[in-house]
């Protein structure tokens, strides 16, 4: 069977357009890596922008096929643009959830990108509402067995809801999704998640405003190897509400409820 010259070239012609896309930048991000420190905040916005052009079209256009490969060299390129601490602290992390859109979109289930998405857009970011709609979008393509374990990404969509939006009963429903998604796992991690996710939501329905509740999302965020600036504000966070917490000898951060919710 002979296949059309241009069933051929097509995806050829995509794929090396996808190529040139990326690959185009790397000149300039050379330059920018040598020169930021020189470069005015107007300038590093203009650059942002140029990303954010980037990424819409990597978003947009066809892939024939190759959904990962795109969403793998997007994930890998906001490594770089969230550890860039410098221009961060010029600019922030607006284009966060930019990256996130392009990688969950081409692929939904890669379960590593939902935390980066949390902490980046969330927690640096300030924009809850943008997580939610794609960890949302997500959600639609999975079930609780593919990917394994995504379980996780109902848990970060209630602590999104419960300390950033405040939405305390969207959060009683994530948490117990969780837990029933997690139920479906033998191993102690999961029978954990279950436990934890479904004690918040026990807190959550007697007191919509449960310290607990809060308690036990902030330790949630505290445990998941965050960088030190977030692993800082947890426990502040947790302090705050009257918790305390407990570094053992290996590292391991416990929290201790106050008396009362």
């Amino acid at each position: 069977m002979f296949l059309s010259r241009e069933f051929i070239i097509t995806p050829l012609v995509a794929c090396f357009c996808i190529v040139g896309i990326s690959f185009s930048q790397l000149p300039r991000l050379h330059k920018l890596l040598n020169s930021k420190e020189s470069m005015s905040v107007e300038a590093l916005e203009r650059e942002q922008e140029k990303e954010r052009f980037r990424l819409g079209l990597l978003q947009e256009i066809p892939t024939f096929g190759y959904d990962n490969i795109i969403a793998n060299w997007v994930y890998v390129d906001f490594l770089q643009y969230f550890g860039d601490n410098e221009v961060r602290d010029k600019i922030g992390y607006t284009l966060s959830p930019e990256f996130f859109e392009v990688v969950l979109k081409r692929d939904p289930k890669f379960l590593e990108a939902y935390l980066g998405l949390f902490v980046s857009t969330s927690l640096y970011a300030g924009m809850p509402e943008r997580t939610i709609a794609i960890m949302d979008n997500g959600l639609k393509s999975m079930s609780p067995n593919l990917p394994a374990k995504s379980y996780y990404i109902w848990r970060y969509k209630g602590t999104d809801e419960l300390l950033f939006l405040g939405d305390s009963q969207a959060a009683r429903k994530s948490f117990l999704q969780a837990a029933e998604w997690a139920s479906k796992y033998d191993d102690q991690e999961s029978k954990n998640v279950v436990f934890i996710s479904q004690k918040t939501a026990e807190f959550l329905r007697n007191n919509p405003d449960s310290k607990f509740a809060r308690i036990a999302t902030w330790t949630m965020v505290l445990q998941n190897n965050v960088d030190e600036r977030n692993r800082k504000r947890a426990i502040k966070e947790i302090e705050n509400l009257r918790g305390k917490v407990v570094i053992n000898s290996n590292g391991v951060p416990a929290v201790i409820l106050p008396e009362k919710d």
